[in-house]
């Protein structure tokens, strides 16, 4: 719109603002843009004045005058508004309209000029008010810029109405003595409201001297016959508003300046009243204006409430309205009479005005006020905290003796305000920038104290920042005043920038954390003499490796029984694994000092890095370090039982880590052949035998030679894989115990307890009185029968030794025939008489003949016994109850012979 509307307009105004496309607000002719100055960003208010809008319009007044006396009286308005923005350019107060850029006529013959930012007019404001139904709640203006939403927001409430009417007064004031000049036009048009929420006179095309003036004036003079009578050619807004002009105007003709005050009054009654008008109105007709005053119940009065429907307030009603809103110009009070009235006699509006004259206070009242203000600052209200009170205590940042205070006001404001962010990031970042990144050469040291006193305020409540800033923002704006503090000299002014790292690392992106923030910690840290920074420094670190520095006591659970929800934390290392490997350890490990705070310090940084870095890490690099502080000096029982519950944390850890890695190469190698796991056939572990072997173990041998399966009814008991002859096979019984009976002399020999007949080698049972049996010396229990065999699979094969296995229960793998041991003289120690072992009953113990069977076996086979008819093995056993070793005679060892020869491989 504003591109459409102005394309013809070309000025120095278009090229040096960016200019919203949409105005933000409507005041008589102008169209009020929002616009920014292109470089410094500094906000404005842009007035355009576009000389169409006098034009007449269809059906408003038909073709009265000619087209050169139109002309004339649209060249006579465009010089009353050049008038209006040059009044603003000679009058330099707090309570007028500030004129950044001066007006300025385009090629078109339209008007503009540029102020400081406005909200609305007060019009614009009562208007919207009325559309709402009502005078009190939050006026709110919103428009687009750029594309975007901007949102405008008044509180029209009875503080802000009071501090608003005491600025007009002052404002009047500045006019009638300092001026000498009658504004002669006192609307709610007439009063701006700036982005402080400052209420500004302005509107004065119609300002004059008054009558009888004396001395030298900047206006000229006013011709009251002219502006009274109203021009129907002419929109309305551009005339003498009659509903609040004064009666020493209309019906006196006198230019007084007390009839400002009597417009004044007119506005009051106006704020109040509902809906938000004049209790007056003429229809700018002169005649009508008349007829009010000629009849006293149409006169505004305390009798009949000055013709407001709202309630008024007390001092208004009784005091301040009857000494405005008068007949006579003698009995109306003065500008500044008015500023002193009941209704202004409150400690906010007292504040409001020690506020607007705090600049001209001396240093000691200001230091003064600046400590009280924080006791009162709840009972404003929050438009007034946002846009006053925040704002004029920013605007004393530039006074560094100051600084602190101002600043702990500021963000007291930022608490109470409902929208902080706007407060943050648009009021308080540039200032602080300004304030501490400019770098000024050649200052004191004692202004560089008071600076870095501001700056401890701001590390204090980098909580509040964090909270009501971006991230972008926070980075670009706030990181760098968090980096002076880091670098700075001073001691305590870094042992607050480092408390700050859990509150800002969250906000921050990795990136920013490894590369700008962390090498500076780093830094600090390293190069630090203090243990005070030392300590800190390690809280930082922790928090950078994902830790949590708490120190705020518990206060759930208390005697209301009710549980203090936890805030949820995350620990989540800000840092990559390899700069907490290769830049935070090597930083704990240069630590020289023992001090137990110390100590303890960077036990919680090593429990962070326990949780990130890898086993191999831990085991060489961490756990000696680990060990050198936990064995230090200073530490007491319980600092070094926390070490240690660390140290065996990790060593857990690392411990549990190495055995799934084992046992993951474990099971990858079980999937080999079994050839390939027990190379020989050798069931060790870890390469050493244990000398010891069950059952199991040798059914599950000689199931791998044989290949055979030995739980089949049908195994072949001698051949064990070894000989190649044909071996009849047998069954027998299982043994039901793994322990032989006792041995029993009554027993019959025939008969043994496992279930075994023993009969002779050609076949037949031996009887128990067997004459052959009697040669047999008693069989005795062998001592060497207790002790584990030689380990059968330690020795090489030889052609003559074969391996031997221990004592087994009586089962099908015991069947097998023992060979006695052959010692070197040729004897036997063995209790059998192994040279009968083959012969059919003969008693006689002389050689055998069964040497030359074993000539058709090979050296490495077991020659079996002879066999039965029946199948049966026949092995001829001693009688056992007829031996006495006593009673026989010494025997000379017989020569060894038949199966004898084998009992060394027992």
């Amino acid at each position: 719109m504003f591109s459409s509307a102005i394309k013809s307009l070309s000025s120095n105004i278009i090229s040096s603002y960016s200019i919203a496309s949409q105005p933000s607000s409507f005041s008589g002719p102008w169209k009020i843009f929002d616009a920014k100055k292109k470089g410094s960003g500094k906000a404005v208010s842009v007035f355009v004045f576009d000389r169409k809008s006098l034009e007449p319009q269809a059906g408003s007044f038909g073709r009265q005058g000619s087209s050169s006396s139109l002309r004339r009286i649209h060249d006579e308005v465009v010089e009353r508004l050049k008038k209006e923005a040059g009044a603003l350019a000679r009058l330099r107060h707090p309570s007028i309209l500030e004129l950044t850029e001066p007006v300025e006529e385009t090629r078109n013959a339209g008007l503009m000029f540029a102020t400081e930012p406005v909200t609305a007019s007060l019009g614009t404001v009562l208007e919207d008010k009325n559309k709402e139904g009502g005078r009190g709640g939050r006026y709110v203006s919103e428009e687009t810029e750029a594309g975007g939403q901007k949102r405008k927001e008044f509180e029209l409430d009875e503080l802000e109405i009071q501090k608003g009417l005491l600025q007009v007064g002052k404002g009047l004031e500045f006019l009638h003595e300092s001026a000498n000049l009658v504004h002669a036009n006192l609307t709610p048009e007439a009063i701006f409201i700036n982005a402080k929420s400052d209420w500004k006179i302005s509107g004065l095309g119609f300002s004059s001297p008054p009558d009888n003036a004396t001395g030298r004036t900047t206006m000229p003079p006013m011709s009251l016959g002219e502006v009274l009578n109203y021009d129907a050619r002419l929109p309305r807004f551009i005339q003498l508003n009659l509903d609040y002009t004064s009666p020493d105007f209309v019906l006196d003709t006198n230019l007084t300046q007390s009839a400002d005050m009597f417009s004044l009054g007119l506005v009051i009654v106006a704020l109040y009243n509902a809906p938000h008008r004049s209790p007056i109105e003429t229809g700018n007709s002169v005649s009508s204006y008349r007829r009010v005053f000629s009849t006293p119940s149409s006169i505004p009065t305390h009798g009949n409430n000055f013709h407001c429907s709202g309630t008024l307030p007390r001092d208004i009603k009784l005091d301040l309205l009857p000494k405005l809103i008068t007949r006579r110009p003698a009995q109306r009070c003065g500008a500044r009479e008015f500023q002193q009235a009941q209704y202004f006699d409150n400690v906010l509006v007292s504040t409001m005005r020690f506020l607007d004259s705090l600049p001209a206070k001396t240093l000691a009242e200001k230091s003064q006020f600046m400590r009280g203000l924080p006791r009162i600052l709840s009972q404003f209200p929050k438009s007034v905290v946002e846009k006053k009170i925040l704002s004029a205590l920013l605007e004393e940042t530039k006074d560094l003796d100051l600084l602190t205070l101002v600043l702990q006001n500021a963000f007291k404001c930022v608490e109470l305000v409902p929208n902080g962010r706007r407060a943050v990031s648009d009021l308080i970042i540039p200032k602080l920038q300004a304030v501490f990144l400019a770098t000024v050469k050649g200052q004191q040291s004692d202004r560089l104290t008071l600076r870095e006193g501001g700056l401890v305020v701001v590390l204090d409540n980098m909580s509040l920042i964090v909270s009501n800033c971006s991230g972008k923002q926070f980075k670009d704006d706030v990181l760098p005043i968090i980096l002076v503090g880091l670098e700075s000299p001073t001691h305590s002014l870094v042992d607050h920038a480092l408390q700050t790292l859990p509150i800002i690392l969250p906000i921050l992106d990795f990136t920013t954390v490894k590369n700008d923030l962390f090498p500076v910690v780093a830094n600090v840290f390293a190069k630090t003499t203090s243990m005070a920074i030392k300590i800190q420094g390690l809280h930082a670190l922790n928090a950078l490796c994902g830790g949590r520095n708490d120190t705020e006591p518990d206060l759930g659970d208390g005697l209301d029984g009710v549980k203090a929800p936890q805030k949820p934390t995350t620990n989540t290392a800000l840092l990559d694994k390899f700069t907490i490997q290769e830049k935070i350890v090597p930083l704990l490990r240069a630590i020289k000092t023992k001090e137990p705070a110390v100590m303890m310090a960077a036990l919680s940084v090593f429990s962070q890095v326990g949780k990130v870095a890898d086993i191999e890490f831990l085991a060489f690099e961490v756990l000696p370090c680990l060990w050198s502080f936990s064995l230090g000096p200073l530490l007491n029982l319980q600092q070094f039982h926390k070490y240690m519950q660390l140290i065996k944390s990790l060593s857990t850890k690392i411990e549990q880590e190495q055995t799934r890695k084992l046992m993951e190469l474990s099971s990858s190698a079980s999937m080999a052949p079994a050839s390939a796991r027990n190379f020989g056939g050798l069931a060790a572990t870890n390469g050493v035998y244990s000398g010891q072997s069950t059952s199991n173990e040798e059914t599950d041998f000689e199931s791998l030679v044989t290949g055979r399966n030995r739980g089949s009814k049908n195994d072949d008991l001698f051949d064990g894989g070894w000989s190649t002859g044909n071996v009849s096979q047998i069954a027998t019984p299982q043994a039901t115990s793994l322990q032989q009976p006792p041995f029993d002399q009554n027993q019959s020999p025939s008969t043994l307890s496992n279930g075994f007949s023993i009969t002779g080698s050609a076949g037949g049972s031996t009887s128990a009185t067997s004459n052959g049996l009697g040669s047999f010396s008693a069989m005795k229990p062998s001592q060497a029968s207790n002790t584990v065999a030689s380990n059968p699979w330690s020795q090489p094969m030889q052609p003559q030794r074969t391996p031997s296995s221990t004592a087994q229960p009586f089962n099908a793998t015991s069947l097998q025939p023992s060979r006695p041991q052959i010692n070197a003289n040729g004897s036997s120690n063995s209790s059998i008489d192994w040279s009968r072992a083959g012969r059919n009953n003969t008693p006689a113990t002389g050689s055998t003949g069964s040497s030359s069977s074993n000539n058709a076996y090979s050296s490495f086979s077991i020659a079996p016994p002879p066999m039965s008819p029946t199948g049966t093995m026949n092995v001829q056993m001693p009688n056992r109850s007829a031996a006495n070793p006593a009673a026989q005679p010494p025997k000379q060892p017989p020569q060894k012979q038949g199966l004898d020869k084998y009992e060394s491989l027992i």
